[in-house]
């Protein structure tokens, strides 16, 4: 199984961009849908963002649309989410999962975890006002 770390956080002022990476090793994405979930201190886990084996962007949380963006490397190695106008609410541990079985699964307005059969290491965001 496809083995994962994401990385590419840090401190970013409110109104200030990142772009994570979600990295495969020991094999590549080819098959898989990856998503990115985000968890802050005393708060559930959420669903971000998914893209499918496709390569096609399956969904984005609504308080993400038109900030975020999720994409793929040509390779297959590599998924990206790019984080453009963060808020003090968008701070939280990061951190990417992929699923074997190509398909990100959304149920209402929320990406479940359930399915994701590899998650890799979170990396921290923090934006500061």
């Amino acid at each position: 199984e496809v083995q994962l770390q994401a990385f590419g956080g840090g401190l970013v002022q409110d109104g200030g961009s990142l772009r994570l990476s979600c990295a495969a090793s020991r094999g590549n994405f080819d098959g898989h849908a990856v998503g990115w979930f985000r968890q802050a201190p005393g708060k559930e886990r959420e669903g971000i963002s998914c893209i499918d084996s496709s390569d096609e962007v399956k969904y984005y949380r609504d308080s993400v649309k038109g900030r975020f963006t999720i994409s793929s490397s040509g390779d297959k190695k590599t998924v990206y989410l790019q984080m453009n106008s963060l808020k003090v609410e968008d701070t939280a541990v990061y951190t990417c999962a992929a699923d074997s079985g190509g398909r990100c699964i959304v149920v209402g307005r929320f990406l479940l975890g359930y399915s994701m059969t590899s998650w890799g290491k979170g990396t921290l965001v923090t934006v500061s006002s």
